[in-house]
């Protein structure tokens, strides 16, 4: 079955705010959940068909222990039936916390004297990216401040840095960006340095609690940051990464209106979005939030699963500020890609930075603190395959592209693969030789999977050629 986005919207719209907060809660009050009916919902995401809103309002609304368990188990046979057992893994490099903003939520606010104000300068970044690739990493997610010494050119300059920056074997083969929204034309100068997706969450979609959050700076503007991934698809970036950080507001409507920006960038762009993220709030300095809309973690786990349900195609982002117990339980239910190894001070990669920020160069705590050896080697006794593949961004299935062969289930020929690749390249170049010696077994025992999917015998030769040195070898 091939994807066929919903026509919700026509392209002249694209720069009007689509979110109808009476729309999402007339979905929810009026979704009154049988068993019946959450079933049939659930079979039709196994069947590959995208949900509308009024399915995810009936998921949303379910509360009967039986509905939840469903929605589990759907969430969890979907999940392998289109990613199989592979995990993307990547870290976050937090380039500067200089900030404009005022988000009562976060550690960087302009208002927060008691913050550290740092910026990495050139030696700073290129220690930073050498021990992130001595360590084994391959994808990184920079991460800047909403400032505007943090513009299009320098976010640019920045990422053609980081991808010249190499390391005996080791080398940044994505770079990811989370910085503020920009204009069109500036979009389109990010672009041209070769980024992968580009994140910007709403962090609510609720328009007055957004206003009582976002108290200044130009983050206040509402509309102006909901459209933001309109002006960067309307530029050429065609992965992006959209989110919610709940805690914020009621986590049924925002899961809603995160399928509804969902279907936007498909009726509009003919793709949705590469990434959805989840955070949770957690402890920042100076946090000011109203803790009604807290979300505990059997709700988080349910977030999950829905959301899975929801949208097949989309990576879903499950990050350190959760703990190793909770990212270990969720991940069965529809994540796709973690950090691991995660510093979110400026600057703690290297390690003569490390000492003394208490939180004051942090944007928030982060509950994850394993080395990405330790989270590798618990994926891969948990069966899990771990990826640092960025195959398809070298060969163009990005966007739209991307959406056909993903949807269709098709993506799991070419992932599986290229996790055992990359993985390979991990064993050999970093892994102890207890994590390596588990990681070769689990790839012989993943070959099962690839049957009437991809030619063993070319794989086995790529994997040998590996053991030979080669290095960047993808299908």
């Amino acid at each position: 079955m091939i994807f066929k986005p919903q026509k919700y919207r026509i392209k002249d719209e694209s720069m009007i705010n689509f979110i109808d907060p009476e729309e999402i809660n007339d979905y929810l009050n009026r979704a009154k959940p049988t068993t019946d009916m959450v079933r049939q919902v659930i079979e039709k995401s196994l069947n590959k068909e995208r949900l509308n809103l009024e399915d995810v309002a009936l998921l949303v609304k379910a509360t009967d222990l039986e509905q939840i368990e469903m929605i589990k188990d759907g969430a969890k046979t979907l999940k392998r039936n289109i990613y199989g057992n592979r995990i993307v893994l990547f870290a976050p490099l937090y380039v500067g916390n200089l900030c404009n903003n005022n988000c009562k939520y976060c550690g960087f606010r302009a208002s927060n004297s008691k913050a550290e104000r740092k910026t990495l300068n050139d030696q700073e970044l290129y220690e930073n990216v050498v021990a992130l690739e001595q360590n084994g990493q391959k994808r990184l997610i920079l991460v800047f401040g909403e400032h505007q010494k943090y513009n299009a050119q320098y976010i640019a300059d920045t990422v053609r840095k980081v991808y010249n920056i190499k390391s005996g074997n080791g080398e940044i083969r994505r770079v990811n960006i989370n910085a503020a929204p920009l204009d069109i034309a500036d979009f389109k100068t990010v672009k041209e340095s070769g980024i992968g997706t580009y994140q910007i969450f709403q962090e609510t979609y609720h328009p007055e609690a957004y206003k009582k959050y976002h108290l200044s700076g130009k983050k206040a503007d509402y509309n102006y940051r909901v459209t933001s991934l309109d002006r960067a698809m309307e530029a050429g970036i065609d992965d992006v990464g959209i989110g919610v950080l709940f805690g914020l507001y009621d986590w049924r409507y925002e899961v809603l209106a995160l399928v509804r920006h969902t279907n936007h960038l498909e009726a509009c762009y003919n793709v949705g979005p590469h990434t959805i993220s989840f955070p949770r709030l957690q402890k920042a300095l100076n946090l000011d939030v109203d803790e009604q809309y807290l979300v505990n973690d059997e709700e988080f786990t349910r977030i999950i699963a829905i959301l899975r349900l929801a949208v097949p195609y989309t990576g879903m982002i499950l990050t350190a500020r959760e703990t190793a117990e909770i990212r270990r339980e969720v991940l069965q239910y529809g994540c796709s890609q973690i950090d691991a190894g995660t510093k979110i001070e400026i600057g703690a990669y290297a390690e003569k930075f490390q000492k003394n920020q208490e939180l004051k160069k942090e944007q928030f705590q982060i509950n994850d603190n394993r080395s990405l050896n330790d989270v590798i080697e618990e994926l891969i006794e948990q069966d899990y395959l771990p990826s640092f593949c960025t195959a398809c961004y070298r060969l163009g299935r990005t966007g739209e592209h991307f959406m056909e062969f993903s949807v269709p289930g098709f993506i799991k020929r070419y992932c599986s693969s290229n996790a055992m690749l990359t993985l390979a390249e991990y064993l050999m170049d970093y892994a102890p030789p207890e994590t390596a010696e588990k990681g070769w077994k689990l790839i012989e025992k993943s070959m099962l999977d690839l049957e009437g999917f991809q030619n063993i015998d070319e794989v086995h030769a790529r994997l040998m050629r590996i053991k030979n040195g080669e290095r960047d070898l993808y299908f």
